[in-house]
């Protein structure tokens, strides 16, 4: 019996020595001080309101195609490359709440109420901006298992790697890194893909020095960037859309390239406008006015609106026809 209650005690400190311990609170002063007012780049797009997005275990909840919708719904309050800065981080029980730029919550802070008085007027303490009273920031909570473990900032910025680049240092670089690996390297050596998007061949090849719009031999619009002058390399950048439909390169020794297979397959962006005869309202019938009266019949043999046609049986009018006053005396 002794044995048996012995293993079993040994059992239950073995387990419990293998969790983490939980954070101290001078720990938690210092992860407040490392990550509060910290800057990162979006790795993906992040919706405005108090929902957010929750990380556990390394998964994103709401999945990709949910949380496309909720952007579209609530709209972006960060898209994929732009910066978000840490504006308050809230830890309770097992999880750790970071508002983004301000957070989801509108109205003034309660020291935004104070005021003090000199000289004729109010002087606010805490002034306030029109960002104040319309908040579009977001959220990211990152769940534990029970507790807040003991981590570092650095911990914690390796667990928010999925959502937010710590460790870029400019747009560019934040933009790139959240591409599949075959547009970053496209991108690093400044060429482009049959299949990429406007932002995509920007960041490789620059702003287009030339540009214009036509119809192809299918009667479809595109748009084409022009790169490069004779004698030198011209880069003839086809757009279908937004994609990138064909690419036909003169080289310098006159030789000409024509790409159309396409060469990567992004997602389709959920935020993206839908076509034009989708989105138009229906157009309503106006009815014209008219001085025929309902049931008398008009100059192209038709009954005016709500009367009857003269093969109807129905009782005829008797109203007496409207009499108008002579302006002569």
């Amino acid at each position: 019996m002794a044995g048996v209650l012995c293993a079993s005690v040994f059992a239950v400190s073995q387990t419990d020595s293998s969790k983490p311990p939980k954070i101290t609170e001078e720990h938690r002063v210092n992860l407040i001080r490392g990550l509060q007012a910290e800057h990162a780049f979006a790795k993906i797009a992040l919706p405005q309101g108090k929902k957010g997005i929750t990380l556990k275990d390394g998964k994103i909840s709401p999945g990709q195609v949910e949380l496309g919708r909720i952007v579209m719904k609530e709209g972006p309050s960060s898209n994929v490359g732009d910066r978000v800065l840490i504006t308050n981080m809230i830890m309770e029980g097992d999880k750790i709440v970071f508002e983004l730029n301000g957070g989801p919550r509108k109205g003034l802070k309660w020291y935004q109420h104070i005021s003090i008085s000199g000289g004729g007027a109010d002087i606010p303490v805490a002034p306030t901006d029109g960002r104040t009273l319309t908040a579009t920031g977001s959220v990211v909570t990152l769940v534990f298992h029970d507790y807040i473990p003991d981590v570092s900032p650095d911990d914690v910025k390796q667990m928010l790697s999925s959502v937010l680049d710590f460790t870029a240092m400019t747009v560019a670089e934040a933009y790139a890194k959240a591409l599949p690996p075959k547009v970053q390297e496209a991108i690093k050596n400044h060429k482009v893909l049959v299949g990429m998007d406007k932002d995509m061949v920007q960041y490789a090849l620059g702003r287009p020095p030339k540009r214009y719009r036509d119809k192809d031999e299918k009667g479809r619009e595109y748009e084409e960037w022009i790169y490069g002058t004779p004698p030198e390399e011209v880069q003839f950048v086809r757009f279908l859309g937004p994609t990138v439909a064909m690419l036909t390169v003169m080289q310098v020794s006159g030789e000409k390239v024509v790409k159309t297979e396409r060469e990567v397959e992004l997602a389709a962006k959920e935020t993206e406008a839908k076509p034009e005869e989708e989105t138009a309202a229906p157009v309503k019938k106006i009815k014209r006015p008219t001085l025929i009266a309902p049931g008398e019949v008009g100059p192209d043999g038709k009954p005016a609106p709500g009367g009857s046609t003269p093969n109807s049986t129905s009782t005829p009018d008797t109203t007496p026809a409207p009499h108008f006053a002579s302006d002569a005396k």
